[in-house]
């Protein structure tokens, strides 16, 4: 829940919460938990005092009343707003001299999802997920912390004005997968054809940008021709065509990482 005012985002959720005070203490303006969360946070509040940053024993009520949400876990942390970073030729470049993986969102819009996606990103390893600049005020939000259980502490979320004109110049650089359930490619397929054989008879892996669309309509057309390769997770039931986005992600995130 975004508090306008001042310009703040409550965080709730104890492992979201946990995630915050370890990775990015200096982030927190206001720490509010319930009685049965205080040993818990005793560290961070001794922290908080030192910095005469306030903090408070509240009710659960209080706590939904800040964030919006009866999942709050017992503790709310305000945050500043997070001002998405616009993603750089010289991220991308960081990227590829790193081997970084990427997965760009094309226009998944929801919030829950992106937190998903987000956790599994952060188990798997890979560091950066794009979406698109409009999309950037509404789906990161505190229901995407909660649901990113920490992952937004271990994850770089980017915004580009066109997903097409960065799959156009990752063209070469990386290898650019799309999804698609029409397609007959399957995923279990990412990690060898992110090899690249080089004259002297060695083999080069790059690394891989990942595209998952919209629920309803997938990646578009514009995204589809600005990919390398389109993928499928195969199925064994003829009448499920597919997943959930975010659960999706996990399995190809499996896939491609393991």
């Amino acid at each position: 829940m975004k508090n306008k005012r001042n310009n703040e985002l409550a965080i709730c959720g104890f492992e979201a919460v946990k995630a915050l005070e370890k990775n990015n203490p200096d982030a927190i303006r206001r720490l509010y938990f319930t009685e049965d969360r205080a040993p818990l946070f005793g560290g961070l509040c001794k922290s908080l005092a030192k910095k005469r940053i306030p903090y408070n024993q509240v009710e659960a009520a209080d706590l939904e009343k800040l964030c919006g949400s009866v999942h709050h876990q017992g503790v709310v942390a305000m945050i500043d707003q997070p001002a998405i970073e616009h993603l750089s030729k010289a991220n991308v470049a960081a990227w590829i001299e790193n081997g970084e993986n990427a997965l760009l969102l094309d226009r998944i819009g929801n919030a829950n999802n992106l937190g998903a996606i987000i956790r599994s990103a952060a188990f798997f390893g890979v560091k950066n997920i794009v979406i698109p600049l409009d999309e950037a005020a509404a789906t990161v939000t505190t229901s995407t912390y909660r649901v990113a259980k920490g992952g937004m502490e271990r994850v770089k979320v980017w915004t580009v004005q066109s997903m097409t004109k960065l799959l156009a110049d990752l063209k070469g650089r990386m290898v650019r997968f799309g999804t698609d359930v029409r397609c007959t490619t399957p995923i279990s397929s990412m990690a060898v054809l992110c090899e690249k054989k080089n004259a002297d008879g060695s083999v080069t892996k790059l690394p891989a940008a990942i595209v998952l669309g919209n629920e309803e309509h997938g990646i578009s057309d514009e995204i589809k021709e600005n990919c390398d390769h389109l993928v499928i997770i195969p199925s064994p039931a003829d009448d499920i065509e597919s997943l959930n986005v975010a659960q999706a992600a996990a399995i190809i995130l499996y896939e491609l990482t393991r």
